[in-house]
């Protein structure tokens, strides 16, 4: 397993979004390879069982990365909190990154 530090992952964040916007070959790469980009421009692999995806920005002012579903009828994390009594958080989270 590949460890990579904070400040790594952000200067390949920048890299890549640098790379993708000059180089058809390499946003290519970034879509069909999402590991393969970044190992060319971080040096190392990813983490193993740490997924990446690119998309397209297709004119989107805005991209929303949704969370997991959850099977119907069974009750999440925080709303088991909530009904046991807990304090729960209130307000909804975003996951994902942007440059």
């Amino acid at each position: 397993m590949t460890n990579w530090t904070e400040e790594e992952v952000q200067k390949v964040v920048a890299q890549i979004g640098k790379k993708a916007t000059a180089d058809q070959a390499f946003r290519k790469l970034c879509l069909e390879n999402p590991a393969g980009a970044v190992k060319e421009v971080g040096g190392k692999d990813l983490p193993q069982g740490l997924k990446v995806r690119f998309v397209e920005n297709e004119g989107a002012h805005m991209t929303f990365v949704l969370p997991d579903m959850v099977n119907a009828g069974e009750l999440g994390e925080e709303d088991l909190n909530r009904v046991a009594g807990g304090a729960g958080e209130t307000q909804g989270k975003c996951y994902g990154f942007g440059y």
